[in-house]
């Protein structure tokens, strides 16, 4: 039987490279051949086969968890070819004790001991011989051991953010401000907290979607009640655009509590003074108590420069007013399989933290005031899971708009 099987190898121990030659196995017994007659050895098998190789069975997806063995495997119609790995679309080096590559007759076999989060990625089998080639390729997840919580139940959450007392009697509603590019469900986001909270479907607030034109023109409250107030309101904004969109003044100027309810955006002129709409002396109830930028996790490396500088501007300007600020990082089914097929795998998983981890470069935000939520689009009904990962990052910034509140409010005891 005639065995070959092309890789690099590194060993543990060193940095050296080394290659496999084909392998020849008569009777049991294996010997290597040279480098000089390798060439003419694979010609010759070569010469065997009557069309190109084709699969019979191909490489399978797989999911697994840190310390697990990773088994790849696929059969072709013949046995003349020469296969070669890749992964993520470079050469694949095998690395002794860690990975091991078979070829039995037909079949073809990739071997990964010990699965760290390194081996995740996208592996691709080339079967080649003088009349063509063909490939096929698998993903390999890891699940990561898990990097945060969350609780998975949501009557514990939502009893807690309804029973939720202000410190200051005066302000009766926290206010957080949302704001980012087109299409990152900044809408989506108030109809997911206001479905959770009516507990049917809400979608009064117009939400984008694919479109690259903001459907938010007018500046708008949304407060959610259910049974009472609940002690927080969600203000909508125009989205950022490539020439058109929200100004950085008007986010700013909405953070001091200048604008009115009802205030139409103009992406060339600013609200300024004189204006009916702005708010020559807004109280800390006007003000926003927490800024949070929305950024969709599946297009976080197509977003504009242009774009993210308006964002990172409008942050500086914001912790000058030492004003508390969050990510929700939406569109995370669409960014990671894993999380799609199971939400509460979602913090196991490594493309998730790495987008996590590459929001958090590209705005200047720490990690862990970057929540990646899942919005409600598709859904018909009601997910305790979706409404468990939003509720998770409401409680958080309750609680860090609060503090603002406090803070401000012990500067100006007569803070309204």
């Amino acid at each position: 039987m005639v065995q070959f099987q092309v890789c690099k190898c590194r060993s543990h121990t060193g940095p050296g490279l080394f290659n496999l030659h084909p392998t020849l196995h008569p009777d049991g017994e294996q010997f290597f051949l040279s480098a000089e007659t390798r060439d003419t050895f694979i010609d010759s098998v070569m010469g065997w086969a009557q069309s190109k190789p084709e699969f019979i069975t191909v490489l399978d997806d797989k999911q697994v968890k840190m310390g697990q063995t990773v088994t790849l495997h696929c059969k072709a119609n013949m046995e003349a070819f020469i296969a070669t790995w890749e992964k993520n679309g470079q050469s694949f080096s095998c690395v002794q004790d860690k990975h091991k590559i078979t070829k039995d007759g037909t079949s073809c076999k990739l071997e990964i001991v010990n699965a760290q989060e390194g081996d995740e990625g996208r592996y691709t089998l080339t079967l080649k011989n003088k009349l063509g080639s063909t490939s096929c390729s698998a993903c390999v997840t890891v699940e990561l051991n898990e990097w945060r919580r969350v609780e998975w139940k949501q009557d514990p959450m939502i009893d807690k953010l309804k029973s939720f007392k202000i410190a200051n009697d005066n302000v009766k509603e926290l206010r957080f401000l949302l704001f980012g590019p087109v299409g990152a469900g900044k809408s989506s986001i108030i109809n997911t907290i206001k479905t959770i909270f009516n507990g049917r479907q809400f979608i009064n607030c117009l939400a984008a979607a694919e479109t690259s034109i903001s459907h938010t023109i007018y500046y708008e409250k949304y407060s959610v009640e259910q049974d009472g107030l609940y002690p927080f309101a969600f203000s909508d904004i125009m989205g950022i655009e490539k020439c058109e969109g929200v100004l950085k003044e008007d986010i700013i100027t909405a953070c001091k509590g200048h604008v009115k309810e009802g205030y139409t955006f103009h992406a060339k002129i600013p609200l300024s003074e004189g204006n009916e709409y702005y708010l020559e002396r807004p109280t800390l109830t006007d003000k926003i108590h927490c800024l949070v930028n929305v950024v969709p996790a599946d297009k976080l490396s197509l977003i504009k420069t242009d774009f993210l500088e308006k964002m990172k501007a409008v942050r500086v300007t914001a912790s000058r007013m030492s004003l508390p600020q969050v990510v929700f990082l939406t569109r995370v089914d669409r960014a990671c399989p894993m999380t799609k097929a199971n939400l509460r795998n979602i913090y196991n998983s490594k493309k998730i933290r790495d987008k996590v981890h590459e929001c958090s470069n590209a705005l200047g935000v720490p990690a862990n005031c970057i929540f990646p939520v899942w919005n409600y689009h598709e859904e018909m009904g009601i997910n305790e899971d979706i409404n468990c990962l939003m509720l998770h990052a409401l409680t958080e910034m309750v609680h860090w708009a609060h503090d603002y509140v406090v803070k401000c409010s012990n500067k100006s005891p007569h803070a309204e």
